[in-house]
């Protein structure tokens, strides 16, 4: 009996991979997003529209007959987006605006523009995200992690309240991670100046999506305007775009072998357009989803006190209360809150050295006071 040739074997132990590989993908992919939603006459908005889960988002939206905004830092591959969602949808209502989420005056300028070209907005995905990578700094001098992921989507939601108010029954998703339940609010050096590491600052980041999600949703309360956060699951795409050459030889080593167990952008984006638009979602507010199913999240993501000190240390940091000002926006702040214990960062914003027990007073009051309030 003659012996198979090895390269018999290699062949076809390839292609057993492949095809096992294959079934696994798209087995964990999950279905997907069907439900009957028609969009048209509502007006989205999505950052990071580029490319990603994003991309995949605004043209399910568009397919539904949405106005739909793309934010984008990079103009060019904005415009090619548009295009390609154009030809894909045949909706003609699809822009492109220029929002940099690393520059609070960009943001600023983008939140003008929304409020003078629409009367009201009915979704807003906070989508955009960068991953790991040396320490840098954003125009603002925040650590680009935090920057971005948290403080530029937590300045363009409040300055798009008024908007999602108008357009209510409305939503607000921000794109999380399992990768908080590994994150920590440090409050003594929230900028990373004095201790970084790539991976606990964007941690600390997605822990802040989760956080701000759940003080957010207090403050909503009553609007009819909801907000959640959602893990779409491991996703292929364009995130880690800033990591070092070690980390990114490694990722590439080891694609291969966990390619089977990660999520193209589409479906990635399944879970999103789940949160963003399902009918029985209409009054769900305050969750953090992963993927589809509302789930616990971290220990430290559930702490009211240190979610209120986020919130009010982003205020202070972004000069929220003078932006809404200056743009005649209605903060989500309350008379008994004050910011003043919230110490300012220096020039180099190397720390924040305020005491979480500085929050007491005013979470005690906001609790006395909410009725009042509404």
């Amino acid at each position: 009996m003659s012996r198979i040739p090895l390269w018999v074997k290699a062949v076809g132990g390839v292609g057993f991979y492949a095809a096992a590989a294959i079934l696994i993908k798209e087995k964990l992919a999950g279905p997907p997003f069907d439900a009957n939603v028609e969009l048209g006459g509502k007006v989205a908005i999505v950052t990071g529209a580029n490319s990603g889960i994003g991309y995949e988002v605004a043209k399910e939206l568009a397919a539904r007959g949405a106005k739909v905004y793309l934010a984008c830092r990079d103009k060019d591959k904005c415009a090619a987006a548009r295009e390609d969602i154009y030809l894909a949808t045949d909706n003609k209502n699809i822009f492109c605006r220029y929002c940099d989420l690393s520059s609070l005056d960009s943001v600023k300028r983008f939140a003008r523009r929304i409020h003078k070209d629409e009367e009201k907005v009915d979704l807003l995905v906070n989508n955009a995200g960068v991953m790991w990578g040396p320490r840098e700094v954003t125009s603002d001098g925040f650590e680009t992690q935090l920057g971005v992921n948290h403080l530029g989507h937590f300045f363009l939601t409040n300055l798009l309240i008024d908007s999602l108010k108008k357009g209510a029954p409305s939503r607000i998703v921000n794109v999380a991670s399992t990768a908080h339940f590994k994150g920590k609010i440090n409050t003594q050096d929230l900028n990373s100046s004095n201790d970084y590491s790539e991976s606990g600052a964007y941690n600390q980041s997605k822990l802040a999506n989760v956080l701000f999600t759940r003080e957010l949703a207090k403050r909503l309360d009553g609007t009819d305007v909801t907000v959640n956060a959602v893990h779409p699951g491991l996703v292929d795409t364009n995130i880690v775009r800033n990591t070092g050459t070690f980390t990114t030889a490694l990722m590439l080593f080891l694609r291969p072998f966990v390619w089977p167990f990660i999520k193209n952008s589409n479906q990635g984006a399944q879970s999103v357009l789940h949160v963003a638009l399902h009918p029985d979602l209409q009054h769900t507010t305050g969750q953090y989803f992963n993927l589809r199913e509302i789930a616990e999240p971290s220990k430290d993501a559930l702490n009211d006190k240190l979610a209120l000190w986020l919130w009010l240390t982003s205020e202070k940091w972004t000069k929220l209360r003078e932006t809404c000002k200056e743009l005649n926006v209605q903060p989500l702040t309350h008379p008994w809150e004050s910011v003043s214990s919230i110490s300012a960062p220096d020039s180099k914003l190397k720390s924040n050295t305020i005491n979480l027990d500085a929050v007491n007073q005013v979470s005690s009051s906001s609790l006395r006071g909410n009725s009042m309030a509404s």
